[in-house]
């Protein structure tokens, strides 16, 4: 996380956070890992906006997680609250 801050900037301002399991990592520890997150960023003030938790790019039994945080515009929130409804991801 403190490479990720470093390269975000990021001061009083909006995120949206992907913690990706890479496909054999239990939904629990990537719920666990999803709250270090978020205490680390409520920490230095930052607000999540949204949230996305779970399986969504993996690979065959592997283990592990990725972390993706994104600097929200007014624009990008816009965007992201669009629903979407696919074969792999649905947001209302």
């Amino acid at each position: 996380m403190t490479r990720i801050m470093e390269e975000l900037n990021v001061v009083d301002e909006e995120v949206a956070v992907l913690v990706n399991g890479l496909g054999s990592t239990p939904q629990m520890d990537l719920y666990i890992l999803f709250r270090r997150v978020e205490q680390i960023l409520s920490e230095k003030g930052i607000t999540i906006y949204r949230s996305y938790v779970g399986d969504y790019i993996t690979s065959l039994e592997m283990g592990g997680a990725s972390i993706t945080v994104t600097k929200l515009t007014d624009e990008l929130k816009e965007l992201i609250d669009h629903p979407v409804d696919c074969p792999a991801f649905t947001q209302k």
